[in-house]
């Protein structure tokens, strides 16, 4: 049976050392990083939940263009060594995350409220109102 191998133009230029450098966060298991969200629509707005675990309150960042929404984050790793301790084997995880997604409808940027808890954002999305248009008069 042929054995096949993966050729990886990297190998040869970049050393294992600085190889996962430029790969999304991971958990330990390998899976990596979500924000995860959830999105319920009213009448009059829209309430979005994502999971940010590990994410501290100053390093959550959302924008709000329009109708698109974009959430970020960035999990820190801090290591605190004392004198005569050594790290055996480390599964924390640190590493930016992101997600983006758009609405249905423009959102009014200066309503917009949020809350970040416990690795929990809780957004609160005005929509924007809908503008009636206007009946041309034919002359």
């Amino acid at each position: 049976m042929t054995r096949l191998s993966v050729y990886d133009p990297f190998a040869e230029v970049f050393p294992e050392l600085f190889r996962g450098l430029l790969t999304p966060a991971k958990t330990p298991s390998g899976t990596a990083l979500e924000v995860k969200v959830e999105v319920k629509e009213s009448a009059t707005d829209y309430r979005v939940t994502a999971e940010l675990p590990g994410v501290a309150k100053d390093d959550v960042h959302v924008e709000i263009e329009g109708n698109r929404v974009s959430i970020s984050g960035e999990i820190k790793r801090e290591s605190e060594q004392k004198e005569g301790e050594r790290v055996l084997r480390s599964e924390r995880y640190y590493g930016s995350v992101a997600r983006s997604f758009s609405l249905a409808n423009e959102i009014d940027e200066s309503k917009a409220e949020a809350k970040y808890e416990n690795g929990v954002l809780s957004l609160t999305l005005p929509k924007k109102a809908a503008s009636g248009g206007r009946k041309l008069a034919i002359g």
